[in-house]
């Protein structure tokens, strides 16, 4: 049987949530904390703290955990705790804000999502409504070389890099796809639409323990919002600055899906009913799924089948 509980946290905003090695979950809070928390227990653990707002996270073999700080920049935390250095906060001589998800290669590139270079995250749906494609794929090379790879994304968001480092694959949450954008071989450089036409606003991704892509769907798509997406720059424009509450809002619901690196949909998760909503994150251990959110201040716990 299928069951749900909520883990708390002591502060909000758990936007992406990562699986440790030692069995506990990582996750970044809005005031900058990072936590380790306990899924035996519910026991919760402050590893560092960056006065920032946390956003994507990724745990390297050496045990290093990178950060996306909206405020500060793309991070690195060495030893599981302390304090995290700076390893980006410009790009092409401008401050690096809404840096969104991150992975590390083996040789020491990092590649990052930035979602918006218009709009910070209080202003997310903003961004989302004049739909301009300003989202950035970014690498940073082991000699501190900063480089845009891709400046068109509509929304860019989680970031997976394959098991082989051949590509890395991003969710453009404005246009409810996922893209691939080849690093290697005869394509690198190239990009292909793996996933299209999604029936919500993908997010965070991570690979489960099975081998499969875990992606988060935020919110089904809006027939109100797809329509603004129809309508010229302009009057997007003049739609975005509308005050959020008379705006498209998220429909609450809890979904989830998982593909294989080909692009094919292997599950598609929508509990009912339970106290959680617009997951924004999800990681598979065994069977297990964690998930993470924007507005709440706890973590889900979802046992599959």
């Amino acid at each position: 049987m299928n069951t749900f509980r909520r883990i708390a946290l002591p502060g909000n905003g758990p936007e992406d949530v990562v699986c440790l090695p030692d069995g506990r979950v990582l996750t970044g809070l809005d005031d900058g904390r990072l936590v380790a928390v306990t899924p035996d227990t519910d026991a919760v653990e402050v590893l560092a703290d960056t006065a920032g707002h946390l956003l994507g996270l990724e745990v390297l073999p050496d045990g290093a955990i990178l950060i996306c700080d909206h405020d500060r920049g793309v991070l690195r935390l060495d030893n599981g705790s302390g304090r995290p250095e700076v390893l980006v906060d410009t790009v092409d001589d401008r401050p690096l804000h809404f840096a969104s998800n991150v992975v590390g290669a083996a040789d020491g590139t990092v590649y990052f999502t930035a979602s918006s270079q218009r709009f910070t995250i209080d202003h997310w749906r903003s961004d989302i409504i004049e739909h301009s494609g300003s989202g950035r794929l970014i690498r940073r090379s082991p000699d501190g070389a900063v480089d845009v790879l891709l400046d068109d994304l509509q929304f860019a968001n989680g970031l997976v890099l394959a098991p082989d480092e051949s590509f890395v694959l991003v969710a453009e949450t404005g246009a409810s796809r996922i893209t691939r954008y080849w690093l290697t071989g005869e394509d690198e450089g190239a990009t292909e639409v793996v996933l299209d036409d999604l029936p919500g606003y993908p997010d965070n991704m991570s690979i489960g323990s099975d081998g499969l892509v875990w992606c988060a769907l935020a919110s089904p798509r809006n027939p109100l919002l797809e329509g603004i997406f129809k309508l010229p720059a302009r009057a997007r424009k003049v739609l975005a600055k509308v005050p959020e509450g008379l705006g498209p809002a998220p429909e609450d619901v809890v979904w989830v899906i998982a593909f294989d690196f080909d692009g094919n949909r292997v599950h598609d998760i929508r509990p009912k009913g339970v106290d959680y909503t617009f997951v924004t994150s999800v990681a598979e251990r065994d069977g297990v799924l964690y998930f993470g959110t924007i507005v709440d201040n706890a973590l889900g716990v979802y046992s599959l089948d």
